[in-house]
């Protein structure tokens, strides 16, 4: 496959930047009465969300994807010919685009120097991210089920980048290496905006939720593993289950969708603590965007990662709820000379339940075909866990934040000492962890007010609390009954805690006693020597990358080590048109499945266990023992070829070692035949 030049590479980096900075500033003026000084920051994942909900529906609707895009150009001629634009509108916003730009390039390096396709679920992400770029219809083909759609994953924030990808014209193989520099950027910015709302001063510390690891980072180093040992095994501390941090999962690689899902959580977040604070004081109109925002946001976390609006549904209806109770008895009074009409939308949104009742019916509307579309047994049950997790493990995935907690309520422990017996009950019941994690909550819960951070501490704290009791049933066996629980809750859970224990560190940094007193040379020269850092560190730090190189080409890898392969792949990927595939298949994890992968064309089963999680298992003998009789039965290869559709044969150097190949006597015409790898096709 030929890998693009520097030069093209450059330009696809550079117009996957306008098209982002377009879409932001095409919403930019929408936000801004409703969240002020917010709403520049606001705007990115704000429009990368609107952006994806309008290409969504035009998929639904089989229409040019392109037309999402339409609207978007129309308020920036629209917002332009105003003035809205202007020097002076743009004034005091650099920080917000230098926030993004910095983490957007130090992630984009990350993936300059690890671009491969090539391990862990790498092969799953970019597979289903050709598909839909290949063929952009909801719902999207799966290529590893031949006749199958996506309606059995969650599958939006795959969409999501395909779909920028197909406007701006980047191919997939790039596109799956800019999709986490702009999964962090986003993430970034509006972390650094709700920094702004639960801190005073030092508002940066927050940032460090995607760049600070675990304890366990440094015990894996004191027990001298390598720097590849350490990073994994951090995130396997916790017997039989997985707690990545974000960290890992952005040096890992993976675009999957619990981390693509990270920005949304974050701006979500942003969207709670700012109504929480604002509600009162915005007029019915800004009322409605904001609800209509974070309807938007929690709407969308279904389709991106099913797991998070289990954990944020609940978080959203506690904000209005409390939302609800702060604003109590007190009404905005009605815009004179509105009709009856207007008067009465007007009531209700001034009513203290509205923005509650509001944020819980938008976020069904938002997606509502996607609900009609959906074929999953989804979660089998809750279980209790009768093996929770060892207290030395735990505090090894949690420690730093439980520390923060504690130091931040030091007065309210030595006020109240008493308290430190609540972890006593759940000693008895064999869920120390549990009694641990619960500490800090009861001292939270005792104080006569709580700030936003504190409640967001609250959140993160009774998440892994939980976790600790209780699973959600799935097909992941006996050993590993809760890891995926662990893996999906506790990524949410880091958000939380070191969302709002930064800020907690933040206020203790500023607090009269310990504020430390820093000139505007000082935060210059440091913000230098941050950003500095932070671009340099990808290139020296000593990952263990597989297929180490230099290019954002994540098939690059294929050209040396199975070139035969990676000329046929790109011929295929040049063709156009609706394909059915046959090729080799050999389990998960490994090179099989490396051509529906790589093309996005659909083969008859591709990883099959990943199909297995996500459909019922009759289908899964048949298809592996068919696609066997297919190369090895020349009289079974035509038939079986169009049970299910297939249009391609695919003969490579893996098939030959799976099978006793014999495909080539079944009579059908030669599409391709170079470097080892021949394509046979039904019709030519």
């Amino acid at each position: 496959m030929t890998t693009p030049g520097y030069e093209l590479q450059f330009l696809m980096v550079t117009g996957w930047l306008i098209l982002l900075v377009l879409l932001q500033l095409a919403v930019w003026p929408l936000l801004r009465p409703a969240l002020k000084e917010f709403s520049f920051p606001a705007a990115f994942p704000a429009s990368l969300l609107l952006f994806t909900l309008g290409s969504w529906y035009c998929g639904l609707m089989h229409l040019p994807v392109w037309i999402a895009f339409v609207p978007f150009a129309a308020l920036l001629f629209w917002f332009a010919y105003n003035g809205c634009y202007r020097r002076d509108a743009l004034r005091g916003q650099g920080t917000w685009v230098l926030v993004f730009l910095v983490f957007f390039f130090f992630m984009l390096e990350l993936r300059f120097i690890n671009p491969s396709i090539s391990f862990a679920e790498k092969f799953m992400d970019h597979a289903f991210l050709a598909s839909i770029m290949r063929d952009p219809v909801i719902p999207p083909l799966d290529p590893w089920f031949l006749g199958g759609t996506l309606d059995v994953y969650y599958y939006l924030g795959y969409w999501m980048f395909g779909m920028l990808g197909i406007v701006s014209g980047v191919p997939s193989n790039i596109v799956f290496n800019l999709a986490l520099p702009t999964v962090l950027a986003n993430a970034a910015v509006g972390m650094y905006a709700l920094s702004h709302l639960l801190a005073n001063r030092l508002r940066w510390l927050p940032l460090l939720t995607f760049l600070v690891v675990n304890p366990s980072f440094f015990w894996q180093i004191i027990l001298g593993k390598t720097s590849g040992a350490v990073l994994w095994d951090s995130t396997r501390t916790i017997p039989d289950t997985i707690h990545e941090y974000p960290a890992f999962s952005f040096v890992w690689g993976d675009v999957h969708a619990h981390v693509v899902s990270i920005f949304n959580q974050v701006f979500l977040l942003f969207l709670l603590v700012y109504a929480l604070k604002n509600w009162r004081g915005l007029a019915p109109g800004h009322r409605l965007i904001l609800a209509a925002l974070c309807a938007l946001s929690l709407g969308s976390m279904p389709l991106i990662n099913t797991w998070d609006v289990l954990l944020y549904a609940p978080v959203t209806v506690l904000f209005g709820l409390l939302i609800w109770y702060e604003n109590r008895g007190f009404t905005e009074g009605e815009s004179p000379g509105a009709d009856q009409r207007s008067e009465g939308w007007k009531r209700f949104i001034c009513r203290p339940y509205s923005f509650l009742i509001l944020v819980t019916f938008l976020s069904f509307i938002v997606y509502l075909p996607y609900y009609f579309q959906l074929n999953t047994g989804g979660v089998q049950g809750i279980g209790i866990v009768h093996s929770p997790s060892p207290v030395p493990a735990f505090l090894l995935v949690h420690g730093l934040f439980l520390l923060i907690f504690l130091v931040y309520l030091r007065k309210d422990i030595i006020q109240m000492p008493y308290l430190f017996l609540i972890p006593v009950p759940f000693v008895l019941a064999g869920y120390t962890a549990a009694g641990i994690a619960a500490l800090p909550v009861v001292y939270f819960l005792m104080r006569k007010q709580r700030t936003p951070a504190e409640i967001l501490a609250l959140c993160g704290l009774t998440v892994i609390i939980l976790c600790e009791f209780f699973y959600l049933k799935d097909n992941m066996g006996e050993v590993y009954f809760r890891m995926n629980t662990v893996f999906k809750f506790y990524l949410p859970a880091w958000i939380l805690m070191a969302s709002s224990g930064f800020a907690m560190l933040a206020m203790m940094l500023e607090h009269p006693v310990s504020r430390l007193q820093i000139s505007r040379g000082m935060k210059t020269g440091a913000l230098i020597a941050v950003v500095a850092l932070l671009l340099i560190t990808p290139v020296v730090i000593p990952l263990e990358y597989s297929h180490r190189d230099a290019t954002l080409n994540g098939l690059s890898w294929l050209d040396t080590t199975h070139p035969g392969d990676a000329q046929a792949i790109a011929y295929l990927r040049s063709l156009d048109g609706s394909y059915g595939l046959v090729e080799a298949e050999g389990g998960d994890y490994a090179y099989y499945s490396r051509i529906s992968s790589s093309t996005g064309i659909p083969a008859i089963i591709g990883m099959p266990f990943h199909e297995y999680m996500w459909r019922a298992d009759s289908w899964y003998g048949e298809r592996v023992n068919d696609i066997r009789l297919i190369y090895e039965d020349p009289e079974q290869t035509l038939p079986l070829m169009k049970k299910y559709n297939a249009t391609l044969l695919y003969i490579g150097e893996t098939e030959r070692e799976r099978y006793s190949v014999r495909a080539d006597e079944a009579n059908l015409p030669l599409l391709y035949n170079q470097s080892g790898v021949e394509i046979y096709t039904l019709s030519v």
